[in-house]
């Protein structure tokens, strides 16, 4: 293959995939501006009903001087995860009519569908810890460059986790309820609510094995200037999406003529 043909077939799929990225947006949000800014607008609104409800108890902010920070440290690096990977789960069944098209390849959808949630979670980020900042709730990030590392981590577990999920949920329809049961105790188990490094030695030892506790740790460091956690391991949630990404594109290859 010469140096142009691989060119053009590159610019080829990066074609498609901007198309597919176009065709979800509309299909996810709609066609009207609020449809966007709805998605934007509830996880910041789900953040600030959490402030509200602790407020009413005279919660204080676990660490720092600011709850809402605290909390959407943790909620919305959950939320990206959830979101991304459930996008991605049903990926191949709602893209079933395009992907018997010869340019069309199961993974242009997964990758489109990574493109779209990643991008508008990364806006909502952006929106919301510049709002606390302007409003005098919180300081500007103390390491960006750990948050943008926090947030790159979480958007490759999502991926791994949402392939995995995607080949499951298209060989067996149930698993989607499965999926479901499986990951609701994460909001409880990933250091939403507390500082992990606090808490008695074996319960950590527990917790530990949740890589979206290790996630959300990381972005608290980048964020904050002193937070020390002893708990985080960079390597685990990297490692983890490693394996889950290999083992979620060999499914798809190998299970592609099978799928019910």
């Amino acid at each position: 293959m010469s140096t142009m043909s691989a060119r053009q077939l590159l610019g080829l799929q990066a074609r498609v995939i901007a198309a597919l990225v176009l065709r979800e947006t509309r299909a996810a949000f709609g066609t009207s501006q609020f449809g966007y800014l709805w998605a934007i607008v509830a996880p910041a609104a789900g953040v600030g009903l959490l402030v509200f409800i602790f407020s009413l108890v005279d919660r204080q902010p676990p660490f720092g001087a600011s709850l809402a920070l605290f909390f959407a440290t943790g909620v919305l690096t959950l939320e990206f995860f959830t979101k991304l990977s459930n996008a991605l789960m049903t990926a191949f069944d709602a893209n079933k009519a395009l992907l018997t098209y010869p340019l069309i390849k199961e993974t242009d959808a997964l990758f489109a569908r990574l493109i779209l949630i990643a991008a508008t979670y990364a806006l909502i980020m952006v929106l919301f810890y510049s709002a606390l900042t302007i409003l005098g709730l919180a300081d500007p990030p103390a390491y960006p460059e750990r948050l943008l590392q926090a947030f790159g981590a979480t958007a490759f577990f999502g991926f791994g986790f949402g392939t995995i999920n995607a080949v499951a949920i298209s060989l067996f329809g149930s698993w989607i309820h499965i999926e479901k049961v499986l990951t609701r105790p994460l909001f409880f188990l990933s250091g939403i609510f507390y500082i992990p490094s606090l808490l008695p030695p074996e319960v950590i030892a527990v917790l530990k094995w949740n890589p979206i506790l290790h996630l959300v740790e990381w972005m608290r460091t980048g964020y904050y200037p002193n937070y020390e956690s002893t708990v985080i391991n960079h390597a685990y949630p990297i490692g983890l999406a490693v394996l889950l990404t290999l083992l979620g594109l060999t499914g798809e290859r190998v299970f592609r003529k099978k799928r019910v």
